[in-house]
């Protein structure tokens, strides 16, 4: 995804494979599926399982299937916030929360639990509370 105007911005987190709960949760709808085909073919003819319990049962793996689709969407989307708001310190004058990393920012990159913005002298700056941001650098007087 690219940031108009924002050349120098990279994410290295990745959105499109899914994650292992998404994984997870998959395997468990399929092997629901399978579990209830076995069900039917192997039912006692003489005391059937309730048809209203198998869709019950089907309705509501399909609630969890479509929860993991939602997350996933907003997965999107917090990734795509992350780096337009990345994209935004490029150029602006950034202090550490400590105090020890000063300088204007050159570049930025969006890891899936963080953002470290790069200095033009090559300093690391890891974006967190208590970081200040402003348009250029203070001045200082004699």
């Amino acid at each position: 995804m690219a940031v108009s105007g924002v050349s120098s911005t990279s994410s290295t987190s990745s959105s499109s494979s899914p994650s292992s709960a998404q994984k997870s949760a998959t395997l468990n709808y399929d092997n629901f599926l399978q579990l209830l085909i076995a069900q039917m073919k192997n039912q006692d003819p003489t005391d059937p399982v309730d048809a209203s319990e198998q869709m019950s049962q089907l309705a509501s793996f399909s609630q969890v299937e479509q929860t993991i689709q939602t997350n996933s969407k907003l997965d999107t989307l917090l990734a795509s916030s992350s780096l337009t708001q990345a994209g935004s310190y490029i150029g602006k004058y950034m202090t550490s929360a400590d105090g020890s990393v000063k300088g204007t920012v050159a570049s930025v990159k969006v890891y899936s639990d963080g953002i470290i913005a790069t200095t033009t002298d090559g300093q690391s700056i890891l974006v967190q509370a208590g970081i200040t941001l402003s348009d250029k650098a203070p001045t200082t007087s004699s």
